[in-house]
């Protein structure tokens, strides 16, 4: 494998930005330090002068509908667009077609990775209402948790059965990761409305009828449950103001039993996109108010809220412009999640170290993910190089995803991802794809 030397970088990691250089061998870094040498011919040097060098991000949360609905998109292409926006190691939900909710129905997914992904990867175990012997099986050093859907469920996925719950909580030794949204509120609040409007609901009601009030009673709830069992439980994408203050910041993210995650769409979306986006900014849980979108913000940087991810959920264009009863939730982020946070950093609203801190190290510390997250030595060689001041806007001919769609189209960034590593390979390099990647499925210290 080829050695890397990365000079002049502006480096982000641990809460610092200091200028250095950076030497990959075998995958993992081997130096880091004011200046270094090429120590042989061969070495691919790159000069990052004025650019900023960061730990690959670490997404906790994506769909790349691989196995059962590669229409939307697959593992191959959407790894790609992620590595191309600086993320080089991603954690996907079992809510593809099968689901998976076994041992075997997971290790197919992995055994897809493995031939196909150009990031590194891990997958969710899926929980139902009837696979507490499967879920007792998972090897928690190789798999990433288990998810759980408390509301919004695909399939037989909604786990609505409270001694099951219970169970599920009181004995796995994973860590629980849950989509909270309760399901009977909304039921009443979508009832009204189609009372309302029949099949012409407006799309800006989608925060009204997944409200407020849903999220906060399933987040209490399942918060509680964690608390009476001792389970280590991390609450996906919040989207309320209000739900935040159901977290702590009084205690390091290592020894906290109770976490909690934010994604982009909540941190740049409000309620008022909706007149222009339709149901391109349509996700469950819902984009809902300003007030939120502020809230979410200020607890990400108290440290209430403890990491970002996208939760990258492609659609098609055809499905996604259905009337708002059909029209799916979801939609492609992973390409621009990076470049989206450092425009709140040009913005002033974020540092670039926090960024680092909750994009990269956060999602390493809270699911023990083994040798990456860091720039550090001996570690993996997972790096994204990034032009702070490269503007460029999203168009649909640089879009990667499959479903040739985002939110973010037409949109200018500041910022551009210049170069990426997955373990020690140059794998993006000034917006072409420079290697095949060698991605690793990913290990965990538990």
């Amino acid at each position: 494998m080829k050695a890397v030397l990365i000079k002049n970088a502006n480096i982000v990691n641990e809460g610092k930005i200091v200028k250095g250089d950076v030497l990959v061998q075998d995958g993992r870094i081997a130096e880091i330090s004011e200046t270094i040498s090429a120590k042989s011919s061969d070495t691919k040097v790159i000069d990052a002068d004025g650019s900023y060098l960061m730990p690959g991000m670490i997404d906790d949360q994506v769909h790349f509908r691989e196995p059962g609905l590669t229409h939307k998109a697959d593992i191959e292409s959407e790894s790609k667009a992620a590595v191309a926006g600086g993320i080089t190691s991603f954690i996907e939900m079992p809510n593809t077609i099968p689901q998976a909710t076994t041992i075997e129905l997971l290790e197919d997914k992995f055994d897809i990775a493995a031939k196909t992904s150009w990031a590194n990867y891990s997958f969710m175990f899926g929980g139902t209402n009837d696979n507490i012997d499967e879920i007792l099986k998972v090897d928690p050093q190789k798999v990433a948790g288990i998810k759980l859907f408390l509301g919004s469920s695909t399939g037989n996925m909604l786990v609505d059965n409270p001694k099951v719950l219970e169970e599920i909580f009181s004995k796995t030794k994973l860590l629980i990761s849950a989509h909270c949204e309760d399901e009977a509120t909304i039921k009443q609040n979508l009832e009204k409305y189609k009372a309302e409007y029949g099949e012409d609901i407006p799309m800006e009601l989608h925060p009204i009828i997944r409200s407020e009030e849903a999220c906060y009673i399933s987040s209490s709830n399942a918060i509680k449950l964690a608390k009476k069992t001792g389970a280590r439980l991390h609450v996906f994408h919040l989207s309320t103001e209000k739900e935040t203050h159901l977290f702590s910041n009084n205690k390091p993210l290592a020894e906290k039993q109770i976490t909690a995650e934010v994604c982009i769409h909540h941190l740049w979306f409000t309620d008022e996109d909706y007149k222009t986006k339709g149901s391109k900014i349509k996700w469950n849980p819902a984009v809902k108010t300003q007030n939120d979108r502020d809230g979410l913000l200020k607890a990400l940087l108290d440290d209430r809220i403890d990491v970002i991810a996208t939760d990258h959920a492609p659609h098609t264009l055809e499905e996604k412009n259905n009337k708002y009863l059909n029209a799916p939730s979801g939609g492609p982020l992973v390409q621009h999640a990076l470049v989206a946070l450092l425009e709140l950093y040009h913005k002033g609203k974020i540092t670039l170290e926090k960024i680092v801190e909750k994009f990269a190290h956060n999602p390493a510390i809270l699911f023990q993910i083994k040798e990456r997250g860091y720039i550090r030595k001996g570690y993996k060689a997972d790096l994204v190089l990034v032009d702070l001041n490269s503007p460029w806007t999203v168009k649909k001919e640089n879009l990667l995803y499959k479903c040739q769609w985002s939110p973010f189209e037409g949109t200018i960034f500041k910022s551009r991802v210049t170069h990426t590593l997955v373990n020690g390979v140059v794998v993006y390099e000034n917006t072409k794809f420079a290697n095949k990647s060698n991605p690793e499925r990913l290990t965990f210290n538990r």
